[in-house]
C-alpha cells in the first residue's frame, strides 16, 4: 500500500471517549465534528452532575439561550460549562466551541508573552482545556483546535462578530466592565448557546463590575437564566471550601447578588 493511499484509508477519525470505543466522530476541517452515520447523534455515557446545583445549571444550559453561572471557585462551573459543550460539538448540535476571557492578570503582570496571539492567549485557555479534555479525550480535543472547531480569541477580538451554531463560554467574566459585557452579549446570533461564568467575589479590575452590571440588566430577558453556586456547592476540596469560608465570613453569602431585584 502507497503512503497516499494509507494516509485516504486513516482519514483522521478518532474515538469519542464519551460515548465508547463503538463510535467515531469525524472531525474534518472542512465540515462540523459529527458521529458515524452508523450510530444516532447522542451519547451512550451521559454527563453526570455532582450535586442538585449542578444538575440545575446543566439543565439551565440546555434550555435557555444565555445562562450564567456565578459562585466561588471550586464548584464545577468551568467544568460543567466544558462537559455541556463537549456534548454539543460531539452531537453535531453545534459547529464550533469559542472560548474567551478578559485578559486580565491576578496580581502582578508577567509583561508581554512570546509567541503569536494564540501563543499568548493559550495560559487563559490552559485551565478550560484541560476540563475539554476530560470530558472528550485529548487526541479529540486537539483535532478540534486545529480543524477550528474550536477557536480561542481575547475578549477585545469579539466586536463585529456573531455567534451563529455556537457553543461560546467567557470565563472569568467579573473582569468585564459594563461596555465589555454589552459588546459580547450583542454577538449572539441564531442557534447559539452562551455562558457566561464569573465570581464576583474574585474581580482584578478597579472600575465597575461588568458582570454584576449585566445580571441586574438582563436577568428578565427571556431565554437568560441566572444560576448562582454557594459554598456547599463546592467540589474541589473540604479545604477549598474551608479556605474561601475564611476569606469570605464577614460577607453574608449572597449579600452582592441581584441588587435591584
Amino acid at each position: 500500500m502507497s503512503r497516499k493511499n494509507g494516509r485516504q484509508k486513516r482519514n483522521k477519525k478518532y474515538i469519542d471517549y464519551l460515548a465508547g470505543d463503538s463510535v467515531v466522530i469525524d472531525l474534518q476541517a472542512n465540515a462540523p465534528p459529527r458521529l458515524s452515520q452508523h450510530h444516532p447523534p447522542t451519547l451512550q455515557k451521559p454527563i453526570k452532575a455532582k450535586n442538585e446545583s449542578q444538575g440545575q445549571f446543566m439543565a439551565a444550559i440546555k434550555t435557555n439561550t444565555l445562562t450564567f453561572g456565578l459562585g466561588p471557585a471550586g464548584t464545577g462551573k468551568s467544568y460543567c460549562t466544558a462537559a455541556m459543550a463537549a456534548e454539543a460539538l460531539i452531537s453535531g448540535k453545534i459547529d464550533r466551541i469559542i472560548f474567551t476571557r478578559p485578559a486580565v492578570e491576578t496580581g502582578k503582570s508577567m509583561g508581554f508573552l512570546p509567541g503569536k496571539l494564540e501563543d499568548k492567549f493559550d495560559p487563559y485557555f490552559s485551565a478550560f482545556k484541560s476540563c475539554l479534555i476530560s470530558n472528550a479525550g485529548k487526541g479529540v480535543i486537539e483535532c478540534a483546535v486545529k480543524n477550528g472547531n474550536i477557536i480561542v480569541e481575547p475578549l477585545a477580538y469579539m466586536r463585529g462578530k456573531t455567534f451563529n451554531r455556537c457553543f461560546v463560554i467567557m470565563d472569568e467574566a467579573q473582569n468585564c466592565s459594563p461596555e465589555e459585557m454589552k459588546m459580547f452579549m450583542t454577538r449572539i446570533g441564531k442557534n447559539s448557546t452562551v455562558v457566561i461564568n464569573g465570581d464576583l467575589t474574585q474581580s482584578d479590575i478597579d472600575s465597575y463590575c461588568g458582570l454584576h452590571d449585566a445580571i441586574n440588566r438582563v436577568h428578565s430577558v427571556d431565554g437568560v437564566y441566572v444560576h448562582e453556586f454557594t459554598y456547599d456547592d463546592i467540589v474541589r476540596s473540604d479545604i477549598v471550601k474551608d479556605i474561601i469560608l475564611q476569606y469570605e465570613n464577614d460577607v453574608p453569602p449572597g449579600q452582592y447578588f441581584y441588587e435591584s431585584y
